[in-house]
């Protein structure tokens, strides 16, 4: 490898890639500056106006589940440096940073992980062919003729593989069927986390800095959804860096590779990804220099807002009427010919996929909570209810249990649609589905918790607590409707408008763009920093097919189609204490509600010995996967399973079932079911049928027996895709003449 890239990136290639990066993030930066200003202002008037979409009816959770892992296994892992696959112990905690590990002994003993894979814009693809395809599109000329050695051999048939247009390729593999559709849906969802990598609660740094790639790509004549808008704000610059970098330098270097095609590959990948880790360390430090300089300007502006406000937004109203009245004739003839006849297409291409996947969601829901209330009627009732709970609370994080939610995306095509308006992918519509599906999967969970926490203050009987867990999963269903169908509407008019303004913009450039800079003088100096002619441009474009979107929207929710709710119909103060139940401390159903034959009852423990229990089970929270292996028979199931009610009102039929259970004396099952999966471990034995044990698993998940007290590593941003560390004797990492990091 060092010679591949001493040899294609020598100290002169370097220095032309450091003032190429440099010029391309020095133009990007001052687009940065300027959308800084207006974002500050826009995030001020919104706060002081109070404008914004109707309280949702469900609660959120303040603090996130930040003490457990998701998945933890073996995989093997492709070393490209000994070209030998290697079994790995890893793991993907709360921060969906996959961990890779020597074995399982290193963790355990709390070595330093070999590296730490930040997925951000990866494609997670399970066949070699897929890949290959991907690597040979990336170097035209280089496709291998049959019969010769592919770029690489996977030893078994069930491969995962993280592909990058730009960074290094992680290259993994399973021994079944079963541990790959696993794994592929972890990793799904640690791309899909890593990917939505600006906070959502930043509002000012995160539109200023979208806004800004979108108006620098428009500059570059680059309209329409861009796939690499993925990760953290440096990542997404590196990636903005390396789409004009990129073709310049393979035009450049590929004549020059030289041996077999896979070799060429091989050596393509390796000078790709060293030019990524340049431009991310030098986008890094700059990007890093003029956010800070605008954090220190920030007071200064604010303070000329506050004072100005009103002025500002006079100016404001002032340009927009005068850019108005320049170009609706034209904007309102487009709309009209070439977006109107489409939307209602590209709604419905939108609606079936999406709602089918938050219909899916509220199934997911109803069945779990059911499943723990048939449970708490058949078992210990009280006694087991925090081991069920705890369960249910992360839910939403279960990657196997929300995998058929999110599935209902994949469907989603626009078909014809896709090159009239310029989407290059429908990947970014997919995936910020997919994370509002999970925001009220965890939301709905959220809110049940905080309800039957309340309603277990008063003490009720196992047979009162199973009719509450009823009623309360009716009004938490109700609420989900609700609040479903506001998310959905609102994600159906941001796509619309993330389809059709850029293709508007495109449209109309040609007659409007050079006539823009003419409006300039109509800004006062003063308020330079808070209005743009070309925000404002933007923002009267939107307006002119803003009222179509609008309306079909609400023609869909009119007509109920998939269970969209009209505007006209708002709950209000439907239960105005519940929010205030939110503000109390985070229930930690593990410590309140466990069993009494761990050594306490309800509460805090009583003793030392019990808060030395109290801590071994915090410490082992911490290391148990919330992915159980679910092979197992469930202790207890009934003879007819509940469907799924279509809506609130059908639960009535579970009441039935649930009343038979009451009155029949069910022996308690052989073993206790968490919330729909096998116990966990327990140091108690517990006697069980005798099975056929099945052929041990390469995934052999967390023992709570085996629990390490440690502080998980943090996923790198360094999206080169991976971190590596140096655990004395064991990994050592050093540097070659070229800057790059080799491993040993």
């Amino acid at each position: 490898m060092g010679d591949v890239l001493s040899t294609h990136l020598d100290d002169a290639r370097r220095q032309h890639i450091a003032e190429k990066t440099g010029k391309i993030l020095t133009e990007f930066l001052c687009f940065y500056e300027d959308q800084y200003g207006v974002a500050l202002f826009n995030s001020m008037r919104h706060e002081i106006e109070g404008t914004g979409p109707p309280q949702a009816q469900l609660l959120w959770r303040k603090v996130p589940l930040d003490e457990c892992i998701i998945f933890s296994g073996n995989l093997f892992q492709y070393q490209e440096d000994s070209k030998k696959w290697r079994n790995r112990f890893s793991l993907v905690p709360h921060n969906y940073g996959l961990v890779l590990y020597e074995n399982k002994v290193a963790y355990e003993r709390q070595v330093p992980p070999r590296a730490i894979i930040n997925s951000a814009g990866y494609k997670i693809l399970t066949s070699v062919d897929q890949y290959l395809e991907l690597v040979g599109n990336s170097l035209p000329g280089t496709t291998s003729k049959s019969g010769t050695a592919p770029i690489l051999k996977c030893p078994t048939q069930f491969p995962l593989i993280l592909w990058h247009p730009y960074a290094r390729h992680y290259y993994f593999c399973m021994m079944t069927e079963a541990e790959q559709d696993k794994w592929q849906a972890v990793l799904q969802d640690c791309v899909r986390h890593c990917n939505n990598g600006i906070p959502e609660d930043s509002k000012v740094e995160g539109p200023a800095f979208t806004d800004a790639i979108r108006m620098y790509r428009q500059s570059k004549e680059l309209y329409g959804t861009w796939e690499m808008l993925c990760g953290n704000e440096v990542q997404i610059l590196s990636n903005l860096v390396m789409e004009e970098l990129g073709p310049e330098l393979k035009a450049e270097l590929a004549p020059r590779l030289k041996g077999k095609p896979q070799e060429r590959q091989r050596q393509w990948i390796q000078i790709s990804d060293a030019v990524y880790r340049m431009v991310y360390e030098q986008a890094k430090v700059r990007f890093e220099e003029v956010l800070s300089k605008l954090q220190l300007a920030r007071p200064a502006m604010e303070a000329i807002i506050r004072t100005d406000m009103d002025q500002i937004i006079t100016s404001k109203e002032h340009l927009a009427s005068k850019i108005r009245g320049f170009i609706l004739p034209k904007a309102e003839v487009c709309v009209r010919n070439h977006v109107q006849p489409y939307i209602p297409s590209i709604l419905e291409a939108l609606m079936v996929p999406t709602s089918q996947g938050f219909t899916e969601v509220r199934d997911v829901f109803f069945k779990e909570v059911t499943d723990m209330n048939l449970n708490v009627i058949n078992e210990g009732g009280i006694d087991k209810l925090g081991e069920y709970m705890e369960k249910l609370s992360q839910l939403a994080y279960h990657p196997l249990k929300m995998q058929s939610c999110y599935e209902k995306m994949e469907p989603l095509r626009l078909d014809g649609l896709q090159q009239r308006f310029d989407v290059s992918s429908t990947s970014v519509f997919k995936q910020r589905a997919q994370i509002h599906m999970r925001e009220q999967m965890d939301n709905a969970v959220y809110t049940f918790e905080t309800l039957l926490h309340q309603e277990l203050g008063k003490g009720p009987t196992k047979e009162e607590l199973c009719k509450s867990i009823q009623r309360i999963l009716e009004r938490v269903l109700k609420k989900y409707d609700y609040d479903s169908s506001s998310v959905r509407k609102r994600f159906f008019r941001e796509a619309l408008l993330q389809i059709t303004i850029p293709f508007l913009l495109k449209k109309l450039a040609p007659t409007c763009k050079s006539e823009l800079p003419r409006f300039q003088e109509l800004i006062f100096e003063d308020f330079s920093r808070f209005l743009l002619v070309g925000n404002t441009y933007e923002e009267v474009v939107l307006q002119t097919v803003m009222k179509d979107i609008l309306q079909a929207v609400k023609e869909a929710a009119v007509q109920r189609k998939h269970n969209l709710y009209r505007d006209s119909m708002v709950m209000h103060n439907s239960d105005p204490n519940l929010h205030l139940l939110a503000e109390g401390s985070p229930i930690d159903w593990g410590e309140e509600y466990r069993d009494s034959g761990d050594g306490g009852g309800r509460g805090s423990p009583a003793t030392p010995e019990a808060a030395t229990l109290s801590e071994k089970r915090r410490r082992a929270k911490q290391v148990v996967s919330v992915v159980q292996d679910e092979e197992a028979g469930l202790p207890f199931q009934a003879a007819s399973e509940p469907p799924s009610p279509a809506s609130p009102d059908s639960v009535s039929e579970l009441r039935g079932l649930l009343a038979q259970d009451l009155r029949a004396e069910s022996p308690p099952p052989a073993s206790p079911l968490l919330n729909g999966a096998p116990a966990q471990e327990s140091p108690q034995p517990v006697a069980a049928p005798q099975t056929t044990s099945p052929p041990a698993s390469p995934l052999q998940h967390l023992s709570p027996g085996k629990a390490v007290d440690l502080e998980l590593p943090k996923p790198s941003d360094q999206e080169t895709g991976e971190q590596v560390s140096s655990p004395g004797g064991l990994h050592t990492t050093t540097e070659d003449s070229t800057g790059v990091q080799t491993e040993f």
